[in-house]
């Protein structure tokens, strides 16, 4: 079970109070948060909402008076692992709230598990807030309720999610995120900058901005002026990464589609404002697929733009992911893919087999591709990019890097670069450092490298 403990703050010295509160029982919530780390920053908003009225998090399911699961239902083994996540809290708790994008796929919820409180989409905490007071009231002693400004955080110390918008106004076939979590809604950029600001002051020293396609941040408001430190700014992705990048932190751009704009943002990492590094999902190459796939690009334009970017900053690492075996692709349309692949020299890649996701469009498209072609098309794919990626990494043995430490120990510390986004690209593992320390910056030779990762000693 997922799950942040809450610290009491004594706030006066008067001790026959103190007694009293020591006497009181603090009604506790546990809590399981599953899926992207979009609903992460769902479930941080929720539990920092928890804390700002009093609950405790509770550590495991029996010290729990009930449990809230925030889940994902996008592919058919996240709505698997969700719906076992709440059975196994239903039998060990009894009590559970159910919230995320499987709360927003019809009744499949109530259907599986009927002993359910309540049941919500994603992006609901006042729904889950009601749910929760209904169940459990709310406890009325101010002193647990205070709460540091940036929240509370699933993330370790020094690094988190920033989250700028929700939904999405494409229509992928192979996706149901619009139905799951509705058309995009962009935050306001005041809004989004105090809670960055908040976050480094606390100690941050990475934000990942991470939103459905955060290329289009402000489009629904037609980039709306709003306000920051006292000075307009537009709510637009430009802007919002020029008034990031003067917070002093990484910051690290995902899901940014390959629009025309992108270009304006590059130099910025050339001047070492934001972290070099653009997360651009393609998903295929071949014009036919892409049309399948409603796509917003072309493979000649987004060969045409990785050249600009790569001119604009030289050192810019580029992650994407892709799809092998969708509806109707034939085997000279995945060699397409390859072609593409070998041309753009992508930095971290991955690759999906096509899914048929319940309610995606592309499932009632012709010529489905067998499961076992699918998992074939995916293995030659990679094996294509481990050459490539392990090609890119050797370049970087002899240099001296600056990493961000994640963990540090006697046997040796890991840590990341600026090529290095948390839990999906590669690590940097580093000899033993006594002067290494999780959290921090360092500075280190690298040694060696494979197709993945690279080895390094301090510098």
């Amino acid at each position: 079970m997922t799950a942040a403990r809450a610290k009491t703050t004594r706030a006066s010295p008067d001790r026959s109070a103190a007694r009293r509160r020591s006497r009181a029982r603090v009604p506790k919530v546990g809590f399981v948060s599953l899926g992207c780390p979009k609903a992460l920053v769902d479930s941080e908003r929720i539990l920092t909402q928890l804390r700002a009225e009093g609950y405790r998090v509770a550590p495991t399911y029996e010290d729990a008076d009930l449990v809230v699961v925030n889940t994902c239902g996008f592919i058919e083994s996240a709505i698997d692992e969700s719906l076992s996540a709440i059975g196994e809290a239903l039998a060990a708790n009894g009590k559970v709230i159910v919230t995320g994008c499987l709360g927003a796929k019809g009744d499949i919820v109530r259907k599986t598990h009927p002993q359910v409180l309540a049941v919500t989409g994603p992006h609901a905490t006042e729904a889950v807030m009601r749910a929760v007071h209904e169940h459990l009231p709310q406890p009325h002693d101010p002193y647990v309720s205070l709460i540091p400004p940036q929240g509370v955080k699933l993330t370790p110390a020094h690094y988190a999610y920033l989250k700028i918008a929700e939904g999405c106004n494409h229509r992928c076939t192979f996706c149901i995120i619009p139905a799951l979590r509705g058309d995009l809604v962009s935050r306001p950029i005041g809004e989004v900058m105090q809670d960055a600001e908040n976050l480094v002051k606390a100690g941050v020293k990475e934000l990942l901005v991470i939103s459905q396609d955060t290329s289009a941040y402000g489009v629904d408001v037609r980039y709306r002026v709003g306000f920051w430190r006292g000075r307009p700014l537009k709510t637009r992705m430009t802007e919002l990464a020029h008034a990031l990048g003067e917070l002093g932190a990484w910051v690290r751009l995902h899901y940014v589609y390959p629009y025309p704009h992108v270009d304006e943002i590059v130099p910025l990492m050339a001047e070492g404002r934001l972290l070099p590094y653009l997360d651009v999902p393609f998903q295929h190459a071949s014009p036919r697929i892409l049309r399948l796939m409603k796509r917003p690009a072309s493979a000649e334009d987004n060969l045409a733009r990785i050249r600009r970017w790569r001119e604009l900053c030289p050192d810019i690492t580029l992650r994407s992911t892709f799809i092998a075996g969708f509806p109707g692709e034939t085997e000279s349309e995945f060699e397409e893919l390859l072609a593409f692949l070998k041309e753009a020299q992508l930095d971290r890649v991955g690759c999906f087999a096509y899914s048929a996701v319940e309610g995606a469009a592309a499932n009632t498209l012709p010529g489905a591709v067998p499961e076992a072609v699918k998992q074939e098309r995916r293995a030659r794919f990679m094996l294509l990019q481990e050459e490539i990626s392990a090609r890119r990494l050797r370049r970087r043995v002899g240099k001296t890097l600056t990493v961000l430490v994640d963990e540090a120990g006697p046997e040796g510390a890991v840590a990341r670069s600026s090529a290095d986004a948390p839990e999906i690209d590669g690590v940097v593992r580093i000899a033993s450092d006594p002067r290494l320390k999780a959290g921090e910056f360092a500075a280190v030779r690298v040694t060696r490298s494979d197709a993945h990762d690279l080895w390094a000693e301090g510098s």
